[in-house]
């Protein structure tokens, strides 16, 4: 395993500042279950990070933050965990991968919808369509006069 998490170019976060803590996996098992410790959590304070503020700037960390608020806690502590093998190895690189996609996806910007007005054979085509839907309601109707 590398010592280091690469989100992109710039942003390298050292594995020194990540904690991981392990835990017994819950649901059912065997006798292998009670024994070991393969549940791992990730956590990460991402709200006082300073390697990752210095790469992007104040304004974009802000919008990274704010875009996390709903899974860290009030202190800006962000935890991952993962039980879904029972080698804690393999949850510890899919718990780390999780955190890498999470970051990467909360710095996607997204695209600001250009407004767009239908065209002019398109109102016309409309038009028409609904003048021969009219057409046909009225020839249904009974002639009361």
């Amino acid at each position: 395993m590398t010592e280091n998490v690469r989100i992109s170019n710039a942003i390298t976060i050292p594995l020194s500042d990540i904690r991981f803590r392990y835990s017994r996996s819950g649901g059912p098992g065997g006798q292998h279950v009670n024994t070991s410790d393969t549940k791992v959590t990730l956590t990460y304070d991402i709200a006082n990070a300073a390697d990752i503020r210095e790469a992007l700037g104040d304004s974009k960390f802000e919008k990274l933050l704010n875009h996390l608020r709903n899974i860290t806690n009030k202190q800006g502590i962000l935890q991952i965990s993962c039980q879904e093998t029972r080698s804690q190895l393999r949850n510890k690189e899919i718990v780390i991968d999780q955190f890498r996609k999470l970051i990467k996806q909360a710095l996607i910007e997204p695209k600001v919808r250009k407004k767009t007005k239908p065209s002019k054979t398109a109102k016309q085509r409309r038009l028409n369509d609904k003048k021969k839907r009219s057409e046909v309601k009225a020839g249904r109707r009974k002639n009361w006069g």
